[in-house]
């Protein structure tokens, strides 16, 4: 299935996606556990230590891959998100205060924990980010492409989207701009962006899900599902079992930003 479908099938509705990722055994059984025990954690190092439910956490927040990293995130935890200074803050990827502040040790101490943004907020976001990690072990441009409905409505400069790796990705493709784009002067790359998009339409989801058509084609036209697939195929494959015309498809690459 081609990256497009396969992204708008998820898309259409995702909170059926999300309950489909709920109900897998797996997941369900780390969630009972994380929602049975999380209230329980009083302290940074006893959160730390709890392997199970921290890595549950970091992977809630996009952070999995640096779960081992236990000793940076005690810093940023002990530190806190209150001051602009505070280590959490002063790096470039918000996931890390997105982070701080859902388990905000150095504002509320041991009932950290018992905060919505702790127990049920993090169990959505772990649904959601798992939901975009399964997408992406068959198409990784699906992933993306969720992952970028997913931050959209909290982008407010081309710096926020510069600064986070899958973001620019996405942005890229989009325009057609090669990977080598990202070697360029930050300052010229977010300029080129903001010629080229208006950074407001991301907040307006009809806008957004035209964007994200948009880049879906493209992906699939570099980095096709299948040897057969080319961009010749893309454009003017006859109409798909499930609906995707000649005609959509030859709308989304006149789409003009």
């Amino acid at each position: 299935m081609d990256t497009y479908t396969s992204y708008q099938l998820i898309a259409k509705d995702i909170p059926k996606a999300i309950d489909q990722v709920e109900s897998q055994p797996v997941v369900k059984r780390d969630t009972d556990y994380y929602l049975a025990n999380i209230g329980s954690i009083k302290t940074i190092d006893d959160f730390v230590k709890n392997t199970r439910l921290f890595n549950y956490a970091m992977k809630a927040y996009g952070l999995g891959d640096m779960a081992y990293a236990k000793a940076f995130m005690v810093k940023a935890l002990k530190e806190g998100i209150t001051s602009s200074d505070s280590f959490a803050n002063k790096l470039s990827d918000k996931r890390y205060a997105a982070f701080v502040k859902a388990f905000n040790f150095a504002a509320y101490g041991s009932t950290a924990t018992l905060f919505p943004s702790a127990q049920q907020g993090a169990v959505d976001a772990y649904m959601r980010q798992t939901l975009e990690e399964n997408a992406g072990e068959t198409n990784q441009g699906v992933r993306l492409a969720l992952y970028f409905q997913r931050n959209a409505p909290n982008i407010t400069s081309w710096y926020d989207v510069l600064a986070d790796t899958a973001l620019s990705n996405v942005v890229r493709t989009t325009l057609g701009l090669p990977d080598t784009f990202a070697a360029a002067d930050i300052d010229k790359q977010a300029q080129a962006f903001g010629q080229k998009l208006n950074i407001a339409d991301f907040k307006d989801p009809t806008k957004l899900s035209k964007f994200l058509s948009r880049f879906t084609t493209m992906w699939e036209i570099n980095n096709p599902t299948s040897p057969a697939t080319t961009s010749v195929s893309v454009l003017f494959a006859q109409p798909t079992s499930v609906g995707i015309s000649t005609d959509l498809m030859m709308a989304m690459q006149k789409l003009k930003f």
